[in-house]
């Protein structure tokens, strides 16, 4: 397939092979268009008989239709929130689809995730996305499972031409191209960026022309002639099936309707509404078919009208259906977490010395053993075996296949784990430094928190994303910020700090049994330290703090690199608990409040993020909540301060909280 463009072919004539497959196409688009006519006149109904944005596909129906025509039955699809169309050409119930549009309990997703995000990842619709260009580095995950299986797969990702400059949509071609991942990106480019034409934010004349920058082919075709696009489609997946790798299919199309169903276009010309129009593939189709004498103006029109009854009948249907139970409005955020043992339960063997680091190898090197679905990927982490060492080997004695390396684009990175865990997989994921996720959060908070409660548990994404956070001699501010609070805010996420290095062992397995998105925030400022690991005991379940002494004069509370200082302040003054947390979501309650209980309400909780907005806070607040109509509670906070972390390690340190920090705050709420 070459860079040029390619128009679509046959418009003056039809082979006869081609005559029955238009007129199937025609009954497809025509099913389509009244679905999403009958969608715009419910919500525009006063009232609304369905609340909220809904994103019409009116003059794009061809491309999902005929793309469907060109792809092998157990190709998958991701769309863009524009996705109704690709949703029903994907053979999703139309009842169900509908459904979902209602947000009624019969939907594909009994209305959690509505017009704009219904997703079905155990068919071969992956889903819609409601974030522009984010369903690029997800497709790009489960083309990687499906690599990994040898299935011979290939995923379809639709994407709109204002995606194009998002930054997801690049690195996900990035690593498409990098990893040789049979992906095909077809852009819907309907000369619109949502409210903006294209034109405006683009200095080239074809989408398609960006694909040579990541050295993969990209074509521009007529996004209205079914037969160029499943004769372009087949050709794009023929060729990614047998290892070419990615293709970029640029599909123009005219956009009939408003960019969402309350959209009243007061910025578009009546030119521009009029040439879209005339370029109605439905107007196209039908015309190109009654000129060769496949079908007649009339049998058109009883298509058509044949379509609104149905449509009308189950609109009627669906509006009358349940709308979906309150009372599981609460469920499937997170998967049930089992009872957590204590946490040197069953340890059996002797325990060997070794560093944090080599605690995280360890663990590692066991899951890719006894896990045949785990992958290991990052930045550096193959053939350099991660800047810190946490995969040294892995790559020599599991091979690329199963650890490698990638681009940096952390995006792309968490976006494909997400994509490779719905088919299966169990992606582990280094970000480098912590203060990178934040290039990425979409990925953690708009995709992976949310995929169990759309699809009501029917699908989850068990990744586990391994990095690293807190300050250290001469990192910048950019290097140094420890950002659990903000992670563990988000319903869906689950978030372990390991501050010992049998804890690193420990803690990454047990994120690795999970069911559910786990962030593990280790400390490069401990990787050296050393420690007794066992390695032969049974997986702990999530959720589990430790007391690591016991007192009954006050008790501290803290987490990650705070357990040190604590632990050293409670040797200061003797008959001082500490409980490190451990994992902060979800959180030992039972723990905290037993502890708290002994210590008689006198309690510091300590830990290294900056004070405002810290976890610190929500423990204190739970403290309330739990006890503080039962004793009085006498509770301090210990953290570094609300300011940007230096690099001068002179400086850094006057900041950061430590032993006599620590002790100072226990002595006080002990007077």
């Amino acid at each position: 397939m070459s860079s040029a463009e390619i128009t679509a072919q046959g418009k003056q004539g039809v082979a006869d092979s081609d005559r029955t497959y238009l007129l199937d196409c025609l009954k497809k688009i025509i099913q389509i268009r009244t679905f999403e006519q009958c969608a715009l006149e419910a919500s525009q109904a006063i009232p609304p008989k369905v609340v909220g944005s809904i994103h019409l596909c009116a003059g794009q129906e061809a491309v999902p239709v005929a793309t469907v025509a060109g792809l092998d039955p157990a190709d998958q699809i991701i769309s863009t929130y524009r996705g109704h169309g690709w949703a029903l050409a994907a053979g999703l119930p139309v009842r169900e689809v509908l459904g979902e549009v209602c947000q009624r309990s019969i939907g594909i997703n009994g209305g959690r995730g509505g017009s704009a995000y219904l997703m079905a990842p155990w068919t071969r619709f992956i889903g819609e996305n409601s974030i522009v260009g984010a369903g690029v580095p997800i497709a790009c995950g489960v083309a990687q499972a499906n690599v990994a299986a040898a299935n011979g797969n290939v995923v379809i990702v639709s994407i709109g031409d204002g995606a194009f400059n998002q930054g997801a949509t690049h690195e996900g071609l990035a690593f498409a191209a990098a990893r040789n991942l049979p992906v095909l990106i077809v852009c819907e480019n309907n000369g619109w960026s949502e409210l903006t034409p294209t034109a405006q934010t683009f200095k080239i004349a074809r989408i398609a022309q960006r694909a040579s920058g990541y050295g993969i082919p990209g074509v521009t075709i007529d996004g209205t002639d079914p037969v160029a696009i499943r004769d372009t489609i087949r050709h794009a997946a023929d060729r990614a099936r047998g290892g070419g790798g990615p293709a970029l299919i640029e599909c123009r199309v005219p956009r009939l309707w408003g960019h969402y169903n309350r959209d009243i276009e007061h910025y578009r010309s009546k030119e521009d509404r009029q040439n879209a129009t005339e370029r109605d593939p439905v107007l196209a189709i039908s015309t190109r078919l009654i000129e060769i004498g496949a079908i007649t103006r009339d049998a058109v029109d009883e298509m058509t009208a044949g379509a609104k009854s149905e449509m009308d009948a189950l609109l009627e249907q669906v509006l009358s259906s349940p709308l979906p139970d309150p009372a599981t409005a609460l469920d499937h955020v997170w998967a049930p977490v089992a009872h957590a043992a204590a946490a040197d339960a069953a340890q059996n063997g002797e325990p060997r010395t070794m560093s944090y680091i080599q605690a995280v190898n360890e663990a590692l090197t066991r899951e890719l053993e006894t896990r045949p679905e785990v992958l290991v990927y990052g930045e550096d982490v193959g053939h350099a075996g991660g800047i810190f060492g946490a995969s040294r080997n892995l790559l020599k004695t599991f091979g690329a296949g199963r650890v490698f390396d990638t681009p940096i684009s952390e995006s792309a990175i968490l976006g494909s784990a997400i994509g490779s865990a719905l088919m299966g997989m169990k992606p582990i994921v280094e970000i480098m430094w912590g203060d990178f996720l934040l290039v990425a959060l979409d990925q953690l908070i708009n995709q992976a928190a949310n995929i169990r409660y759309v699809t009501a548990g029917r699908s989850s994404v068990p990744i586990v994303v391994r990095t690293q956070q807190g300050a250290t001699p001469g990192s910048c501010a950019q290097h140094s910020q420890s950002l659990e609070a903000l992670l563990a805010h988000i319903p869906g996420l689950r978030v372990a700090l390991p501050a010992t290095p049998q804890d690193a062992y420990d803690l990454l397995r047990s994120a690795v049994a999970s069911p559910d998105p786990c962030i593990l925030f280790e400390a490069r400022g401990l990787y050296q330290s050393t420690g007794p690991v066992r390695t032969s005991g049974p997986i702990q379940p999530i959720g589990k703090a430790v007391v690591r002494t016991t007192g009954t004069r006050a008790a501290i509370v803290t987490w990650g690199t705070a357990l040190g200082p604590s632990l050293e302040a409670a040797n200061k003054i003797g008959d001082v608990s500490v409980l490190d947390l451990r994992w902060l979501s979800p959180l030992d309650e039972d723990t905290l409040r037993q502890i708290v209980l002994d210590a008689q309400g006198r309690v510091v909780v300590a830990h290294e993020a900056n004070r405002t907005g810290g976890f610190g806070a929500e423990i204190v607040a739970r403290l309330h909540e739990m006890l503080g109509e039962r004793l009085p509670l006498k509770i301090k906070r210990v953290a570094s301060p609300d300011i940007r972390m230096p690099a001068a390690p002179v400086l850094s340190q006057r900041l950061l909280p430590n032993a006599e920090t620590i002790a100072s705050a226990v002595r006080a709420i002990m007077v």
